[in-house]
């Protein structure tokens, strides 16, 4: 993103405000300093094969920790799983601009769609990383989570901090067809704004004629009013509860810097679809390098397939 739109800046209307991703000032190449070995552990779901497709969501968690939590001892934590676990597509959470630059740097192979909350580039934004060898970017769009929804900035539910979304309509280039990923991060204060952006969400998915995939830090239980307004009255469905093969134990994906998972900790990162979805297997990936996680989130990840 070569330029920071004033939050005054209203965007268009509709779902024309996606152009074209290849156009848009949101996308950037990665680096050539790319490492090109990776990192070694074990793989938990690792490159999809055939019609495939393996979806993560991180929260990476902005620079804010001291050692042994700085951002630059957990970026090669957070690009190592990437390079080991070759998702398909990944939906970043507090994501600053420096950081998701960072993160293309140690991959190879990946792009990213990214707009940052405020229009600066030092608030932590929803980022949505890609295979470019696989998948294209063909219409794209950020939402703020308000009544304005195409203010930049705009916040009115409760919340503090500003929150988004960012949607991507995507082709697959193994296979032709068509899906949406939205990357959501729901506010951590505001139970009302949890629920207003919930709602929001269900408004948004009619405008999508293909598979959706919701993805993001909810900070939401299962057992919480936007999870079910998500799932039982949006329609989407839990890739956790409705997956063939579940490959790790139902841990709480916020971790607080703990490095032991566990069972009775909070989920709230999730990956739910619509019905014409087929979830394969779903694990929560906590490994660690030398005891430390990448970040105070467990990353989610999904095995899918279109129906």
């Amino acid at each position: 993103m070569s330029h920071s739109p004033s939050r005054r800046v209203v965007l268009g209307s509709g779902l024309a405000a996606g152009v074209a991703a290849t156009a848009g000032v949101a996308l950037s190449r990665p680096s050539e300093d790319a490492e090109a070995t990776p990192r070694s552990g074990p793989v938990l779901v690792g490159h999809p094969e055939g019609q495939r497709l393996h979806v993560m969501t991180l929260n990476i968690r902005t620079p804010l920790d001291d050692s042994p939590h700085t951002w630059e001892e957990r970026r090669p934590r957070i690009t190592g799983l990437l390079r080991r676990e070759r998702p398909t597509v990944v939906g970043l959470q507090e994501s600053l601009f420096h950081q998701g630059r960072d993160i293309l740097a140690g991959l190879d192979g990946y792009d990213w769609i990214h707009l940052v909350p405020d229009g600066v580039s030092e608030v932590g934004g929803t980022v949505v990383l890609y295979e470019t060898a696989r998948l294209r970017p063909v219409a794209y769009d950020h939402l703020w989570l308000s009544d304005t929804p195409r203010l930049i900035g705009s916040a009115d539910w409760g919340n503090e901090l500003v929150r988004m979304l960012t949607w991507v309509r995507f082709t697959d280039l193994r296979t032709e067809r068509d899906f949406v990923v939205i990357n959501n991060h729901f506010d951590h204060q505001s139970k009302n704004s949890r629920e207003r952006s919930a709602e929001m969400l269900v408004d948004l998915l009619p405008e999508f004629d293909v598979p959706v995939l919701v993805i993001g830090d909810f900070n939401a239980e299962p057992d919480e009013r936007p999870y079910q307004i998500l799932v039982e009255d949006g329609g989407l469905r839990d890739s956790w509860p409705g997956a063939e093969e579940r490959l790790t134990k139902e841990y709480g994906t916020f971790n607080g810097w703990d490095p032991d998972p566990d069972t009775g900790a909070r989920r709230i990162d999730w990956i739910l679809a619509t019905p014409d979805v087929r979830v394969e297997r779903v694990g929560v990936n906590t490994e660690t390098d030398e005891g430390l996680p990448p970040s105070d989130h467990w990353a989610v990840q999904a095995l899918l397939r279109l129906a």
